[in-house]
């Protein structure tokens, strides 16, 4: 009951994935610190120093034994997180007390952990990214020769297929992808570099033995899993590389935002359709309605992830000299709500693509609908051909298509613009309902979506053969 009087995170109690959620958990972030502190003294007993064997065991024996409780009650007394689970830490390895955090300053353990929890994040979040384009291209595949109304200006434009509209959602996700195997490519960690970055304390520990303190630190970043640290940096890694990962989420947020506005647009034309379960309710009020809730909750998220990228461009352009603590509070808020609030908006989407329902006769009612006026062009050709003035048949053309606009508009009339083209004599010798095939229209929009899936997507495909097979997980 206690719990319920204060306020919860919805990314967390609503949104996210259990494994995001525990990703950016106390248990995670803590048990990473003291691997960390296992890694550094696993390499300075390699490197010759005075930790011992017995004291690594012991570290390595108690690495997930968190008590929180006493974690907490040192933090109150110290005003020092990291100094608190050290000596917390301590407290059940009284053999290894002396040697946990020796030499490294508190960002070794903070920032080094954020880059083996970011780096984990974004695998995450690629994989989801991955599932949503295999879904989103299957979709694009069995609707690749449905024709519809193309929409520019969102006012009718030439038809394109329905499969062919999904493949520019699925672009954007693609290039997305481009981006944030990119930025996994470049990662690197802090490693070993002190309260300024100039390693003075580690270069102390060997004796002013510069080789040793290179070495110690490409040992303890082999032994976290990364090939190299920053070459240079203050006392934290450059937090360009919040910015950077920010990007990389601002990217997939606005691509999905668009997804989410075209599936409302369409919903609202009866074209397309997100699931709408059995027992769903749509309004509390108007029993009728079948809101495209799923995809408001994208665009809704998708909002809220734009808007934390500026979060990190301002933390990196204000911090002064060798580092600042003015990062630490905002970066615990921005950076893990990034992470929870794309893994739900990607959980979300594959729902969504996953369910899609599409309603081809209204599809095909609303294209009909704008195609007389399409249709023109091609009518005008079969009448010159036939032996008719192009500027006289233009003009009637013209005249006639005023007329029927003016039926639909003003009277609220069916568009009858084939019929006074029919019953027009210029147009005797033209065969009006031929060219109103609608694939007549589409262009190459079959053949651009069997190109794109083997060109873009069947390579991504490929590089991740076994991501494809998981199920979505929708919580509320």
């Amino acid at each position: 009951m206690q719990d319920r009087l204060f306020y919860d995170n919805p990314l967390i109690e609503r949104y996210a994935s259990r494994e995001m959620c525990e990703l950016f958990g106390p248990q995670k972030k803590f048990s990473t610190w003291r691997r960390l502190w296992v890694a550094l003294a696993e390499a300075e007993h390699e490197m010759g120093l005075p930790v011992t064997q017995e004291q690594i065991d012991e570290l390595r024996e108690n690495v997930d034994k968190i008590d929180f409780d006493v974690a907490a009650a040192y933090e109150k007394k110290l005003r020092h997180d990291v100094m608190a689970h050290v000596h917390t830490y301590g407290e059940l390895c009284p053999k290894a007390r002396g040697v946990i955090h020796l030499g490294a300053t508190s960002c070794f353990v903070t920032d080094n952990g954020d880059c083996i929890i970011y780096r984990e994040a974004l695998e995450r979040v690629r994989d989801r990214l991955v599932l949503v384009i295999d879904r989103l291209a299957k979709f694009a595949q069995e609707y690749r020769a449905l024709p519809c109304l193309g929409l520019t200006h969102l006012q009718p434009a030439q038809p394109t297929t329905v499969g062919k509209r999904a493949t520019l959602w699925t672009y954007d996700l693609a290039t997305d992808l481009e981006d944030l195997e990119y930025r996994l490519s470049k990662f690197k960690t802090l490693g070993n570099k002190g309260t300024t970055g100039t390693q003075a304390s580690f270069l102390k520990l060997f004796d002013g033995d510069h080789a040793k303190v290179r070495e110690l630190e490409s040992k303890v970043c082999e032994k976290i899993g990364f090939e190299r640290p920053f070459a240079v940096t203050g006392q934290t890694y450059p937090r360009k590389l919040d910015a950077q990962i920010l990007d990389v989420l601002s990217r997939i947020a606005q691509s999905a935002h668009k997804f989410g506005t075209d599936m409302r647009i369409l919903a609202h034309k009866k074209e397309l359709e997100e699931p709408f379960e059995k027992n769903q309710i749509g309004s509390s009020a108007m029993a009728y309605k079948r809101n495209p809730m799923r995809c408001e909750r994208v665009c809704s998220l998708a909002r809220f992830v734009m808007s934390l990228q500026s979060s990190p461009a301002m933390t990196i352009a204000t911090q002064w000299m060798e580092r600042t603590l003015d990062d630490s509070a905002n970066r615990r808020l921005t950076m893990p709500q990034a992470f929870l609030a794309i893994d739900a908006i990607l959980i979300i989407m594959q729902n969504v693509v996953e369910n899609i329902v599409v309603y081809p006769k209204v599809v095909e009612k609303n294209l009909r609908a704008e195609l007389p006026f399409m249709a023109t062009e091609n009518i005008l050709m079969a009448a010159v051909e036939a032996g008719g003035d192009r500027q006289e048949l233009h003009e009637r053309i013209r005249v006639h298509s005023v007329a029927a606009a003016n039926v639909v508009k003003a009277e609220g009339g069916e568009n009858d613009l084939l019929e006074r083209l029919r019953n027009d004599p210029a147009f005797a010798k033209v065969d009006v309902d031929a060219e109103l095939d609608p694939m007549k229209f589409v262009g190459r929009a079959p053949q651009q979506v069997e190109e794109f899936i083997a060109e873009i997507v069947e390579p991504i495909r490929a590089r991740y053969p076994n991501v494809a097979i998981a199920e979505s997980e929708l919580r509320v």
